[in-house]
């Protein structure tokens, strides 16, 4: 990896965007990068969070418009070139969108573009008082094209409206007033320690159970109430029968942490 620190510690990969002197913004390479190892978590049963950091206190600055200039002059003219460009990076976005782990992204400073979309498809984002964060495309002459189905399922048509058609900033205070972030920290070691607690939560919750749950709450987006309640009885009687449920019964019954949780003691 170029772009890229992964770290793998008791069942949390971390993934660090390393491209600090470009406030980590998005190359073709780290698309790239991000999505194969969002695709090999996905499939590793060692693995049951994921961390998304920026290196020296930026999260993302967006798309590195210098890369993105470069693509220009590669397609030449061919439109359809850079369309396949762009819908690379969407399908990034939708991988960590339906990763079976427990996403968390730890947003701090420069939050922009397809930052903003990768805080909008974590299951837990965590964000400081002072970030900065937008949607700067039409500022560009550019339309804020993959990121915006994920931005208005999170934050809502209307505010995603003000936020894609102004360019304006906010704070991590107004992130978490808007439902973009879950908890606003005061500064960068209060989000480490935010950090810290929400990763041991997330191990805590049993890994097949999580992932079934994530299932049913993104279908809830395009399933019938009827089909996604026959869904969840399913999944429900699936885990009624496996070793997870039958391990927390015994664990709740003796009075002690099932053995999935024993990795977040440690952590």
């Amino acid at each position: 990896m170029k772009t890229l620190i992964t770290t793998i510690e008791n069942g949390c990969l971390r993934i660090t965007l390393n491209r600090p002197e470009a406030r980590n913004a998005l190359s073709r390479r780290m698309v790239a990068e991000l999505q194969e190892v969002i695709e090999q978590a996905g499939s590793d049963d060692s693995i049951r969070v994921v961390v998304v950091r920026g290196a020296e206190g930026h999260f993302c600055a967006g798309a590195d418009l210098a890369d993105m200039a470069a693509a220009r002059m590669e397609a030449a003219g061919d439109a359809a070139a850079m369309a396949r460009t762009n819908r690379g990076f969407g399908r990034l976005i939708s991988a960590f969108d339906t990763s079976p782990k427990t996403v968390i992204a730890a947003a701090e400073g420069a939050v922009l573009g397809g930052g903003v979309g990768l805080a909008c498809v974590a299951d837990v984002c965590l964000v400081t008082a002072d970030a900065r964060i937008g949607l700067p495309e039409a500022t560009l002459g550019l339309p804020a094209a993959q990121i915006i189905p994920f931005v208005v399922a999170r934050v809502g048509l209307s505010q995603a409206r003000r936020l894609a058609l102004t360019g304006a900033r906010i704070n991590g205070e107004e992130a978490c007033r808007l439902g973009l972030a879950h908890q606003v920290c005061a500064d960068g070691a209060a989000l480490d320690s935010a950090l810290a607690a929400t990763v041991e939560a997330a191990l805590r919750c049993a890994p097949r159970a999580s992932a079934m749950t994530k299932n049913l709450l993104l279908a809830t987006r395009d399933t019938a109430i009827d089909d996604l309640l026959d869904r969840g009885a399913e999944a429900f009687a699936r885990a009624a029968a496996g070793e997870e449920a039958m391990e927390g019964t015994r664990a709740f019954l003796e009075k002690r942490a099932p053995n999935w949780s024993r990795t977040a003691d440690t952590t």
